[in-house]
């Protein structure tokens, strides 16, 4: 009798990964995130898809069921997001060109999550892979306001999402181990 995956008794059976590794890239980025998803993507011997996000756009539906992205704000300071894009993809390039994977480059429109979220779904990509922000004050008030694109991309789909640390704490390390109070005393 054939029992459906999810029932308790169930064998697991693992499949094997085919979607890509879906990457989210803001500008000034750290090439660890990058470098940290072409591993991840190598490994599985996948495409690597690299997605750069305009907030400064949201995406609208044309009745021939094109997507556009349109500016928030068609009076406001025109950006030039077209050269972001492409210095995005030009840095991308020089780091991933003699990786030796396949991958390409997007740029969408809207909030973060749900503009990758939405590409996730579409390209059925197996994982997706972010970087943390960078830490000082500025970074800390944008996330209390704005939220955390990995926290809030956890909670609107159903991907694994991995969380590349950019600036990590320094370990707590002492350089020496401390003396006891009996050592101390001497």
């Amino acid at each position: 009798m054939n029992q459906p995956a999810d029932h308790p008794g169930a064998a697991y059976v693992p499949r094997k990964i085919t979607g890509p590794v879906l990457m989210g890239v803001v500008p000034g980025q750290p090439l660890a995130v990058a470098h940290r998803a072409a591993e991840l993507a190598f490994s599985l011997g996948v495409e690597l898809v690299c997605a750069h996000v305009d907030v400064t756009t949201y995406p609208a539906g044309e009745p021939d069921g094109r997507v556009e992205a349109l500016p928030i704000d068609p009076d406001g300071i025109d950006d030039d997001i077209e050269g972001i894009s492409a210095d995005i993809q030009e840095r991308l390039q020089e780091a991933l060109g003699a990786a030796g994977i396949r991958w390409s480059f997007v740029t969408l429109a809207g909030d973060p999550a749900r503009a990758l979220g939405r590409l996730a779904e579409a390209r059925d990509a197996s994982v997706i892979v972010v970087g943390t922000r960078e830490r000082g004050l500025g970074a800390r008030f944008e996330e209390l306001f704005v939220g955390s694109v990995a926290v809030h991309l956890t909670h609107r789909q159903h991907r694994p999402v991995l969380v590349v640390p950019l600036a990590p704490h320094p370990k707590a390390h002492p350089e020496q181990l401390p003396r006891s109070r009996r050592q101390e005393g001497r």
